[in-house]
């Protein structure tokens, strides 16, 4: 027996209860540090109660007694918590780990031009700070400001365009005294809060204002000192942009509504006009316009706190009302702030995690909860919306809601399938508002702020984001019309798509080609890297065929992406532009950003995300890419030209280690990235946001997976940041991830297992996302470089079928449908006709027969000589049929044996006019075919004679058949075009 009759084991069993509760408490201590969360005073609640009966249990025991068995209790405690440090236990609120303040303040490369303010998940209403004297753009707010010009209704995360702003819409600053619409008020940070749904500022004139929304509308409350003159300033001329067509209407003592047009993003020219309606919880004693902007003033001497309750529209004000009072019809800000903090904790916790610091899940909340804010609601509780077409429209039937705000360019390489992933409704809906905006004007968004197309950034980012909604489980929504409309944009000339004609004869955007209305459709274009996003394009749409049984126009279009070679220099080993004669592009330079968008060819050389593999044969094999990769990534901050982690061209790069055997290296280096460029503070993002482009690149990282391939829910592996992560599919099952010995200097695959059994690939299972399953990674701090190094253990790559390049026919009624040199000329086919030739005939050259393209004038009939390899089969003696541009042009063939031997061929072909006439015909060359004349650009017939050549047979090896034929990598001058491959036998 102890002191006072207690048993001593009852007192270690009270002494042992009451400490495991207090150590609980210190375990999820990070919630203490956060600025007003409900959980925080949960949180202090319950240590409170801990430790009280920590104290009870010490004056019923005396303090010795209770002394050591506290210690005790405390020492087992803390050997349990130590021993499984950090928690494992699964955040169970993730709202309170949000740091809305990272990514607003600016150090070396730039800021993430984030928000502090409220907002509700995709909403339509972000109710935020904007700071002087410097707004950043989108964002608005600025962490070493000084000083607030007032909270506005708008705002993007990080959108770029500095010289313009964006957003900023309505902005309302109370102020006291005299009314000024120029006033600012000064603020400090110790005086402000902000959580997911809610944002608080004391400021130096004295008023005290808090903010939080629902999904159409924004609460206030500001707390004045006792005045006669409380104001409340509405800058309705104070729009990022400017404004016109400004109203403010006085409805009653109690309401103000009006209306901004503004817009202009990037000065693209767009515009749009939102509405507005406030209601206040008590009458103004004073109102009216003032310098085109408005004010209302209260007399706050006996009741000091006003509220107010704003609704939005983009169609009227009568839907502003209406949307405010559907969506908060009673005056509880307290309800309404707990509302919002549910629904942002309702979807950051599809994904739940365990283990890692506190600053690493305070990173990673607050950047799913940054992927989470766009694309936002457009439409209104009636379900109107502006269209793109200038109309008014009705939501589709068995959809919720329209989403505007589109930054494909950004978002379709890692956001995009991160919101199908984790809210597919959203998705959906905004595929079929994607779907919609092609219903009513022909094209899809390319980078639409509130359904204005602004042709800001280049590519054809739908077809991808399409593609990737599908492929990461939002289904709801017309997927036939979406594929058709993907392969029209992608085939028939139009504004989303420049230098589309090029593409098709050409197979590249050239660097001196003309690109009508450039400066609206093509401001920020670079042909080379454009050339680039119009194959990712391609393949995500071959990607969605696909998965819709379309097998036609899923081969077409993983062809059609592979024209990437086209622009792959085997001599200097990059991506680099060229002109339209064919020839190099003179003076490049990898480090230059000429021909190139935001990037060089450091950055965009390894953009072919769907064909890594291939990338990789074109450089001479995986040592070459590795080479490549290691050099180009030992910078993240674009110093020297190198990747640039802070822009999305270089996401990419760190995951193709996964492709070529190192994985190990894709690791070490995605670990260094997270470390290095996102932190728990202001500072913590580098570059803009791009509306949660960048945010989302963390958030798969750190869950150890990321979307290399477009189109698709291939995953390529890095290494999980938590011991646990569960991610809730939208197929309803669960994706679980493991990460035992998880830590900051962990980051290295020692082995893995997919539902218990050994996984040695370095790629999420296939299906893994729609069916769910565990997988298990043991990590350590070496690197284990046999994890998942063989070949058959890379992500996929597809390279698709080797697809002619070059349009070389044309009918003599569309002469311009053709580009065989690069000038407009091409071969007529009522002239080849004339010769004997026509699609599908067969030739005979030096007792090989050869059968030319069965393919109709104007389309795609000759392989351009790019390393590519031609699947043929045959025997005995091989010849080519074709001719040179530019030439003679020679360069060096690789047959490639079904038995895995190979055998070079040179190949020489002369000039398609025997230059001019001018030059005698090539040795080994046979004229096969003669025309009297060809076709031009400007649809005269032009009296050249034209040729085609075939080679002279070469014997092959003996008893050995082809596989295939690898067309030269280099080619002395000019151009080598290839119009088919015959044998003397043929296999069958």
């Amino acid at each position: 027996m102890s002191v006072r009759g207690m048993p001593s084991a009852a007192v270690r069993t009270a002494a042992s209860r009451i400490t495991n509760a207090t150590i609980t408490v210190l375990r999820n201590r990070p919630a203490l540090s956060l600025n007003g969360g409900f959980e925080r005073k949960d949180a202090l609640m319950a240590l409170h109660r801990s430790t009280r009966r920590l104290g009870l249990l010490a004056r019923l025991l005396g303090a010795t007694t209770a002394a050591a068995a506290m210690a005790a209790a405390m020492a087992t405690a803390m050997a349990t918590t130590s021993s499984t440090a950090p928690a494992e236990e699964l955040v169970a609120s993730p709202a309170s780990l949000v740091n809305q303040f990272i990514g607003t303040a600016e150090k070396g490369e730039g800021r993430g031009n984030t928000f502090p303010g409220a907002d509700t998940p995709f909403g339509m209403v972000q109710w935020s700070p904007d700071t002087s004297p410097k707004r950043p753009s989108g964002g608005g707010y600025y962490y070493d400001s000084s000083a607030i010009r007032g909270f506005s209704l708008t705002h993007l995360s990080g959108p770029g365009c500095e010289r313009t702003g964006v957003a900023g819409d309505i902005p309302v600053l109370p102020t006291i005294g005299a009314v000024d619409v120029k006033a600012t008020a000064g603020f400090s940070h110790s005086g402000e809060s902000a959580t997911p749904g809610f944002y608080s500022a004391a400021l130096d004139n004295g008023v005290a204002t808090k903010l939080t929304t629902t999904t159409r509308s924004g609460m206030a409350q500001f707390t004045f000192p006792p005045t006669t003159q409380a104001n409340l300033i509405f800058k309705l001329t104070d729009s990022e942009t400017g404004n016109r067509n400004v109203q403010f209407n006085v409805v009653s003592n109690k309401e103000v509504s009006g209306q901004v047009t503004t817009g202009n993003f990037c000065g693209m020219g767009t515009s749009y006009t939102v509405y507005f309606d406030m209601v206040f919880d008590r009458p103004f004693s004073a109102s009216g316009p003032k310098s085109s902007d408005g004010y209302v003033t209260f007399d706050t001497t006996s009741k000091q706190q006003v509220q107010a309750k704003v609704g939005i529209s983009y169609v009227s004000v009568d839907n502003a009302v209406a949307n405010r009072t559907s969506e908060n019809p009673n005056w509880d800000f307290s309800a309404t702030r707990r509302a919002a903090r549910a629904a942002w904790n309702s979807v950051l916790g599809r994904v739940k995690i365990a283990g890692g610091t506190a600053d690493q899940r305070s990173v990673f909340y607050t950047a799913l909860y940054h992927s989470l804010l766009h694309p936002n609601v457009i439409s209104d509780v009636n379900k109107q919306y502006p269209g793109f077409d200038g109309k008014v429209h009705t939501v589709d039937t068995g959809h919720k809601a329209a989403y505007a705000n589109i930054s494909g360019w950004d978002v379709y390489r890692s956001q995009a399938q991160l919101e199908a992933l984790i809210a597919p409704d959203v998705a959906s809906d905004t595929a079929q508002s994607m779907v919609d905006d092609y219903q009513q004007t022909g094209r899809f968004p390319k980078w639409s702020q509130n359904n204005g197309e602004t042709y800001v950034m280049v590519g054809d980012p739908a077809a991808a984001m399409l593609a990737e909604y599908y492929a990461f489980g939002a289904r709801n929504f017309d997927t036939s019309t979406a594929l058709a409309g993907m392969i029209k944009n992608a085939t028939v000339p139009n504004n989303n798509r420049p230098g589309l004609n090029y593409l098709e004869q050409l197979g590249y955007l050239p660097s001196d080609g003309i690109y009508p209305d450039s400066g609206k459709y093509f401001a920020y274009g670079g042909p080379a890297s454009t050339t680039l996003e119009y194959d990712a394009a391609d393949f995500a749409i071959s990607a969605l065929a696909g998965a819709l049984g379309d097998t036609a126009h899923q081969r077409e279009f993983a062809n059609r992406a592979q024209k990437w070679q086209n622009l792959f220099n085997h001599s200097s080993g990059f991506i680099q532009p060229r002109d339209l004669s064919g020839s190099w592009t003179a003076n490049f330079s990898p480090t230059s950003n000429k021909n190139f968008t935001e990037g060089n060819s450091w950055q965009y050389t390894p953009m072919v995300p769907f064909n890594v593999t291939g990338l990789a044969t074109a450089m001479g094999g995986n040592a070459k890419l590795a080479t490549f990769l290691d050099k180009d990534l030992a910078s993240f901050t674009g110093g020297k030209g190198f990747a640039d982690i802070g822009n999305e061209p270089s996401l990419v790069m760190p995951w193709e280690y996964d492709y070529i055997g190192q994985p190990y290296k894709t690791q070490q280096i995605v670990r260094a990235i997270q470390q290095q460029r996102w932190t728990n503070n202001p500072i913590g993002i580098r570059g803009n946001d791009d509306l949660g482009a960048m945010s989302a690149f963390y958030v798969w990282s750190a869950l150890g997976m990321y979307p290399v391939t477009p189109g698709t829910a291939d995953l390529a592996l890095g290494s999980p940041m938590f011991t646990k992560a569960v991610i809730a599919l939208p197929s309803g099952k669960t994706l679980t991830i493991n990460g035992n010995g998880a830590a900051g200097n962990a980051p290295y695959i020692q082995s893995a297992a997919w539902n218990g059994e050994a996984w040695n690939n370095a790629y999420v299972p296939a299906g893994a996302i729609s069916a769910g399953g565990t997988l298990d990674f043991t990590l350590g701090t070496t690197p284990n470089k046999s994890w998942a190094a063989g070949p058959s253990s890379a992500p996929p790559s597809y390279a698709g079928n080797t697809a002619y390049m070059n349009i070389g026919v044309s009918a003599d009624s569309v002469a311009n449908s053709a580009n065989f040199d690069g000038k407009g000329n091409s071969y007529s086919a009522t002239a080849l006709s004339n010769a004997g030739v026509k699609p599908g005939s067969t030739l005979t050259a030096n007792g090989i027969p050869l059968t030319w393209p069965s393919l109709a004038p104007g389309q795609a009939d000759n392989y351009l000589a790019r390393s590519q390899t031609v699947p043929v089969s045959g025997s005995g003696s091989i010849s080519f049929l074709g001719a040179a541009t530019r030439g003679p042009s020679s360069g060096t063939a690789t047959v490639n044996y079904t038995d895995g031997t190979t055998q070079t061929i040179p190949i020489t072909f002369s000039d398609w006019t025997l230059n001019g006439g001018t030059r005698a015909l090539s040795a080994g060359n046979t004229i096969a075919v003669t025309t009297a004349y060809r076709n031009s650009s400007s649809g005269e017939k032009s009296n050249v004679k034209t040729y085609v050549f075939a080679t002279a047979p070469v014997t092959l090896t003996p008893g050995k058949t082809v596989a295939g034929v690898q067309l030269p990598s280099k080619v002395n001058t000019g151009e080598i075009h290839i119009f088919t491959i015959g044998f003397s036998r043929t296999q069958r």
